[in-house]
């Protein structure tokens, strides 16, 4: 395994964290980012710096907001700054809102998709130009296994993901004939390990929430009913998506997934996948674009 230079965003807790942990513990030099590491968020970041020396292993943290593209491409620069290269990008960072989809405003939506989506953009922006003139790299986004089936109660966070999923694809079309390749880490639910669901945001108008009260006894058994999708004896552990990432960024290069699906709950996603692929890979050899469906080879 050779060692590479890999940027974790969203890294202060959750997926996230445990990913820049798994990575360093394989050996490669990461960098875990979050916002206002020295401020805010200074315990987590101790705790992953203290982890590195305890460990003897090159886990490090950067601020970067996904929020701002200064922030983004500060980060970006700096990781440069140290170690003269990137090879990595973990697409991480989200947010998750639940409620009812007439509650949320659309600024409340606009929001969301701020962060889980031009997110993502603005960190591709920053480090693309880089991955790009080497000719290599790769872009390893956490999605969601909700851009293959819809969960109910959460259409903002639902919407997000599918845009985030579809403006993945798209991209790696095309960074692809730089020899930049993609893969999309597809997580099922998790019930714990993660503070997704103790984080997320409630729909703002509670007058429309209130509307809808004959659904809140669907709402209230949610949780159960997630929990009851997961086979018997199985401990869904999100470090399980941790451990994918790594197996995926250790491959060699040209062998890594274009998707993988880490799911406890037999949700059928890779059955969705799968004829979506087919489809996908069909249209465009029909438009004569066959070739953007295979990352070039490095120069």
């Amino acid at each position: 395994m050779t060692s590479q230079v890999v940027l974790v965003t969203g890294a202060a807790t959750g997926i996230g964290n445990l990913t820049a942990r798994a990575l360093a513990a394989a050996g490669h030099t990461v960098f875990a980012s979050m916002r206002d590491p020295f401020g805010r968020n200074v315990a987590r970041s101790r705790e992953l710096l203290d982890l590195a020396v305890k460990e003897n292993i090159d886990l490090r943290v950067v601020e970067l907001d996904v929020q701002s593209q200064q922030s983004a491409d500060d980060a970006v620069r700096s990781v440069l700054g140290e170690t003269g290269r990137i090879d990595v990008v973990v697409h991480n960072a989200g947010h998750l809102m639940v409620g009812f989809a007439e509650a949320f405003t659309a600024e409340e939506v606009g929001h969301l998709m701020d962060v889980n989506v031009l997110g993502m953009q603005r960190v591709n922006r920053a480090v693309l130009p880089h991955l790009r003139s080497r000719g290599e790299g790769l872009l390893l986004y956490v999605g969601s296994t909700t851009s293959a089936v819809l969960p109910p109660f959460l259409a903002p966070y639902v919407a997000s993901k599918a845009a985030f999923d579809a403006l993945a694809r798209t991209t790696g079309y095309e960074v692809g004939r730089f020899g930049v390749e993609s893969t999309i880490v597809m997580p099922g639910p998790f019930m714990s390990g993660t503070e997704h669901f103790p984080n997320a945001t409630r729909a703002g108008d509670g007058q429309v929430t209130a509307a809808y009260a004959a659904l809140e006894p669907l709402v209230e058994r949610n949780e159960e009913a997630t929990a009851g999708l997961f086979r018997d004896g199985i401990d869904a552990d999100p470090a399980a998506v941790a451990d994918e990432i790594v197996r995926i960024v250790d491959l060699p290069r040209g062998n890594r997934p274009s998707r993988s699906v880490v799911d406890f709950t037999d949700a059928g996603v890779e059955q969705v996948n799968e004829a979506g692929e087919t489809a996908q890979r069909n249209y465009l050899t029909r438009m004569g674009f066959g070739e953007l469906l295979e990352t070039a080879s490095k120069q």
